[in-house]
């Protein structure tokens, strides 16, 4: 797959109808600051697509972006943010279960991790989420660039073993140098395959 036009389309506080809903859907979930819209921009090439924050917690809204007018990725809300009050959290929780039982186009979900550390609490509560509601996912170890290559081995054994997922359901990635973003598009283009929509 080649990635030729890539928009912004809409920020949804809730999962609801926009323009275009009805093509297949990607979605991003992660916890705050794990690179969610760096790995987007750098999967697309469009630098600034999705807006960079140094801040966790910063994206709060369901991000929505059409890619090749053929299938939407969404950024979901970044979970696990300590210093944020118990509302705030509640809030994004009815946002990420809305849009999960709301979304019949959903295809995919890429559940970010940082490679660099052990998966959290929230990343296990949000894997097993996935896994339990049989919704079809892919684990992507991002910042693999912060670690050298003699520690990946050690960080994915590590990574593997918390989140119960086999190797080759992980995909190490590097939004910095562009390490995995082909395997991720082949990926994409074999979960956008007709074939594999007919079988949902």
């Amino acid at each position: 797959m080649e990635i030729e036009r890539a928009e912004f389309i809409t920020s949804l506080p809730a999962y609801r109808d926009f323009p275009g809903i009805g093509l297949p859907e990607v979605a991003f979930a992660g916890r705050s600051n794990v690179g969610k819209s760096s790995l987007l921009n750098s999967l697309t090439r469009r630098r600034g697509l999705a807006k960079v924050s140094a801040t966790p917690g910063k994206t709060r809204l369901i991000n929505v972006f059409r890619v090749n007018d053929a299938f939407h990725l969404i950024d979901l809300p970044g979970y696990g943010y300590a210093q944020v009050d118990k509302g705030e959290k509640r809030r994004w929780g009815e946002m990420m279960d809305g849009y999960f039982s709301r979304s019949s186009a959903l295809r995919l979900t890429l559940h970010l991790v940082d490679i660099r550390h052990a998966p959290t609490r929230d990343d296990m509560t949000m894997n097993a989420f996935l896994r339990d509601n049989g919704l079809p996912f892919f684990v992507i170890a991002t910042k693999l660039d912060k670690i050298s290559r003699a520690q990946r081995l050690n960080c994915l054994t590590l990574l593997y073993r918390t989140l119960s997922v086999q190797p080759w359901q992980v995909l190490p990635y590097s939004s910095q140098s562009g390490e995995g973003r082909d395997a991720l598009l082949a990926l994409l283009e074999k979960t956008m395959a007709p074939e594999a929509q007919a079988s949902d």
